[in-house]
């Protein structure tokens, strides 16, 4: 997942009069990429949730710190 699409990759589809197809598959293929994240990270999240609860259950430290750095690190990249 994560493509990096750029603007002028969008004006050159756009460009291309022949093949007007081209920038609504581009349009397409990031819609679609950008679903794909969105329900990964609502799918990751939830796994991690879960996970964080598990730990708190049975009182395991370590496995709480570690879930709750990686569901704090998934929800605040970089």
């Amino acid at each position: 997942m994560d493509k990096q699409y750029s603007y002028a990759d969008f004006l050159k589809a756009m460009g291309q009069t022949a093949n007007e197809s081209s920038a609504e598959n581009l349009l397409n293929e990031i819609y679609l990429d950008m679903f794909l994240n969105i329900i990964h990270r609502e799918q990751s999240s939830n796994r991690l949730s879960a996970l964080i609860d598990n730990a708190l259950d049975q009182k395991d430290k370590d496995s709480f710190m570690k879930y709750t750095t990686a569901l704090h690190q998934l929800n605040n990249p970089k």
